[in-house]
């Protein structure tokens, strides 16, 4: 039977060379966790679906098994993570997976998140509405301002609060 002092150099020296290993690790540049390893684009960032069929998978690869298929092109995703040529996306009610990078469009979209969203011809809570969009609504997202975004839809033109709107950042400007 080995001695209790025994015990305690051992793991005087494990703590040692754990402890050495993981100051080496701070000491070497650590990935930035707010940009892709693959694009350097910033994470989480919204994108689009190109396709009206949309393969997610359970991983990033081919092999693995497909979970669901989106069936909607310009749906409004966010990208989450990256690798190699697979982005991890969410959608909406947080749901996800992986799809292969050709299937995304850098074009943004946003889905109307509020019933009866009303669309105005400035950006000013009382200016006069040229539509009012239902919830699910998909819209291209143009200009966006503090409060208000421009989008379009169904040949509508018009300004939204950001509040109404899932596929862009509260804080986000756009020009």
């Amino acid at each position: 039977m080995r001695s209790l002092a025994h015990f305690f150099r051992v793991g005087a020296l494990a703590a040692t060379v754990l402890l050495g290993g993981a100051a080496l690790a701070q000491e070497s540049p650590a990935a930035d966790p707010t940009r892709g390893p693959v694009t350097n684009l910033p994470l989480p960032r919204y994108v689009s679906l190109k396709s009206a069929e949309t393969n997610v998978r359970r991983g990033p690869s081919l092999t693995h098994r497909i979970d669901w298929i989106y069936k909607r092109a310009d749906l409004p995703v966010q990208i989450i993570a990256e690798y190699e040529n697979w982005r991890r996306i969410v959608d909406r009610d947080g749901l996800g997976g992986w799809v292969h990078y050709t299937l995304l469009s850098g074009e943004r979209s946003v889905l109307i998140d509020e019933d009866q969203t009303p669309v105005r011809s400035r950006p000013e809570p009382d200016a006069p509405e040229v539509a009012v969009f239902e919830q699910g609504v998909v819209a291209f997202l143009g200009t966006c301002e503090i409060n208000w975004c421009r989008i379009e839809a169904g040949g509508y033109k018009g300004w939204a609060l950001k509040t109404a709107l899932w596929g862009v950042d509260a804080d986000e400007l756009r020009e």
